[in-house]
């Protein structure tokens, strides 16, 4: 018994090669005369029994159903059946019977729709051909979005605008479910060429003005605007908003396991998809390709999202996801330390340089606390040099997480050749690190799957690697200021910000407690970053002794941040004392956070966030912070309250 998908690919491939036949030579004879020998070959009839006049006899009226359903570009792009035989002559397809009692019988044969050959014609048809069914309204309107794939797939989405745009352009009183590909597609086109603004505009309207299966679709384009922002309370509601226009559109189940995902909410996706394979069965929706998302996704959901979407995908980066796999599951390796004791004079010297640079000034203890350098497992820095060799790039300037400039990381495929035969690699945090680097350099790192399916594990096999560390050596410190310890500090910084990006805070605070307990100077600024997250999560009294392990901090985030733990631990008196001491340092915080609409500063060049008088780091703070002070009561009336009493002028504009 043959699988049905197989018999659905064998029939399919019928069509399709029928099709390309009638193309090269559109006359019925010719076209017949081919398909009495190849289709029968093509069905495999032979393998299940039939005689050979059987097979002829079959072949003949399939052929005969493709010819009457193919529109032909010789007669309009309309199809032009052919004349039925009288029942008494000879049948055409060779058997020596009647026509009337061989293939006279047409019905006997399920229906071939010519919208159906339409689809593959449209793969197939030339250029200036397709172009011609176009002028001639000959393609049937809803297909268009297929039309408009073939020139995003040939990188003409402009093409693809100039022919769907205007569907959408009128009353969309006329356009139900059925333009829901078109509108997809019409989105994918607008991304291409950077038309955010029209995009949306678009996608406001619809779910204003379209029917419901179609304010469905846009729905579902609007909350993958958030997801792939990694806004997902409003993707949350975006799906919602969808399921309450059409609780049965097909492209809902897909657009929300891959949100759960995204949230790293593996066991709900799992849930939804058992929920959804429920849903279908009962519906009786004849859904194949989803059905078969869904089952595994109910299995795995991370793995089919990156299935469902591995067409549209670098294939480096489905290369290195299967480098992964393999990698990841090494042993951890032997890292050593080499212990690094500081001098009087070299600490004199941190302090001045730190003060001259307007870093904050860390308790002298911690200065003296055991420090170390990191050293690699052996036979690790010659494979080390030869990755440097193939990999070019280099390391992030300073502190910073992107390579300068415009690097073109992904165009030589010399590093990720070697990568790939050397699963070793994973060993070693220099590559690791610049492995984090290269893909967030890849144009489609801020899809969630990239984040959990390739940079997660690459972070995790790193945070390992240090737990490894900690747990075998009496190491207190890994100071940014020796080289060998950067890859590790930045990686570890970098885990924190996809925790952040996954709601994961717990796991965040301590990927930040990690780093300052490693490097109390923080070149990376990880205390403001975590100064924020503690005042979010409530953790006033952490607030406060993170405050006083930098006693001269300059950095808004910390400065402002002890005042409102005081000003919610109740204790306004002090918080007042400190808030003198924070204008004094910053006066320009206070101003942008009490007014309501503040005007975007010019961004200096220059490194002013260093600066205590400069515009940018209050814009900056406010950004961050100003929803935390507002979320709590009387906080901005009270500063405004206490500015009064300095006579600061809250109210001006700029």
């Amino acid at each position: 018994m043959v699988h049905p998908d197989a018999a659905a690919e064998r029939f399919e491939r019928v069509i399709l090669e029928s099709i390309q036949q009638i193309l090269a030579h559109p006359e019925p004879s010719a076209y017949l005369a081919w398909a009495a020998h190849r289709l029968p070959a093509l069905l495999g009839l032979s393998q299940f029994g039939f005689a050979p006049d059987e097979g002829a006899r079959l072949g003949h009226l399939l052929a005969t159903l493709i010819w009457n359903a193919t529109p032909l570009p010789t007669n309009g792009f309309q199809p032009k059946p052919i004349a039925q035989p009288e029942a008494e002559v000879p049948c055409p397809c060779g058997s020596g019977l009647a026509y009337g009692a061989c293939c006279g019988d047409l019905a006997a044969l399920p229906p071939l729709s010519t919208e159906l050959v339409w689809e593959l014609l449209i793969e197939h048809l030339p250029e200036e051909t397709l172009r011609a069914a176009l002028d001639l309204g000959a393609i049937p309107e809803p297909l268009l979005a297929r039309v408009a794939e073939r020139w995003l797939d040939e990188d003409r989405p402009g093409r693809a605008v100039a022919l769907l745009e205007p569907l959408f352009a009128g009353t969309l009183d006329r356009l139900d479910g059925h333009y829901g590909p078109m509108l997809d597609v019409l989105c994918d086109a607008y991304d291409r060429l950077d038309h955010r603004r029209k995009k949306l505009a678009l996608l406001e309207r619809v779910c204003t003005e379209g029917e419901r299966a179609l304010r469905a679709t846009a729905w579902q384009q609007i909350g993958l605007i958030h997801l792939d922002a990694a806004r997902y309370e409003l993707a949350h509601a975006a799906l919602i908003a969808a399921l309450r226009c059409d609780p049965n559109n097909p492209g809902i189940p897909l657009f929300e396991i891959a949100l759960l995902t995204a949230e790293g909410r593996n066991w709900m996706a799992r849930e939804r998809a058992r929920f959804w394979l429920y849903r279908l069965r009962h519906l009786d929706l004849d859904l194949e390709g989803l059905r078969s998302f869904l089952e595994s996704a109910r299995a795995d959901p991370q793995a089919a999202i990156l299935a469902a979407q591995a067409e549209a995908l670098d294939p480096a980066l489905l290369e290195l996801h299967d480098w992964l796999a393999v990698a990841m599951t090494r042993p951890l390796p032997g890292y050593r330390v080499r212990a690094r004791e500081p001098t009087l004079g070299a600490v004199r010297r941190r302090l001045r340089a730190e003060r001259d640079a307007g870093l904050a000034r860390v308790r002298l203890e911690t200065i003296n606390e055991p420090r170390a350098e990191l050293r690699p497992p052996p036979g690790m820095r010659q494979l080390e040099r030869d990755w440097r060799n193939l990999y070019r790039f280099g390391k992030p300037d300073s502190t910073h997480l992107s390579l300068a400039g415009t690097v073109a990381v992904w165009s030589n495929p010399d590093w990720l050749e070697y990568l790939l035969g050397h699963p070793e690699l994973a060993d070693s945090l220099e590559v690791l690190d610049d492995l984090a680097t290269a893909l967030d350099e890849h144009p489609d790192s801020s899809q969630p799957w990239i984040v959990h399916a390739l940079i997660l594990p690459v972070l995790e096999r790193a945070w390992a690697i240090l737990q490894e560390i900690l747990g075998s050596e009496c190491v207190r410190q890994l100071p940014w200021s020796y080289p060998a310890n950067r890859s590790l500090l930045r990686l570890v910084f970098r885990r924190y910000l996809a925790q952040i990006r996954f709601g994961r805070t717990d796991e965040a605070a301590l990927s930040l407690e990690t780093l300052l307990r490693l490097n109390p100077s923080d070149h990376q600024g990880a205390r403001a970053e975590l100064m924020n997250l503690y005042l979010r999560n409530g953790q006033d009294e952490e607030a406060l002794a993170l405050a006083r392990r930098f006693p001269e901090d300059r950095l808004a985030d910390l400065v402002y941040g002890e005042v409102l733990a005081l000003y919610r631990l109740g204790r306004e008196e002090q918080a007042r004392r400190v808030l003198q001491t924070a204008i004094r340092r910053l006066p320009r915080v206070p101003v942008y956070l009490t007014r309501k609409h503040v005007r975007r500063p010019r961004f200096s060049p220059l490194d002013l966030d260093l600066l205590p008088e400069g515009e940018d780091q209050a814009w900056l703070y406010r950004e961050a912070m100003r929803d935390v002070w507002l979320a709590q009561p009387g906080a901005i009336a009270w500063l405004r309250r206490c500015l009064a009493r300095r006579a600061v002028p809250v109210n001006q504009e700029d």
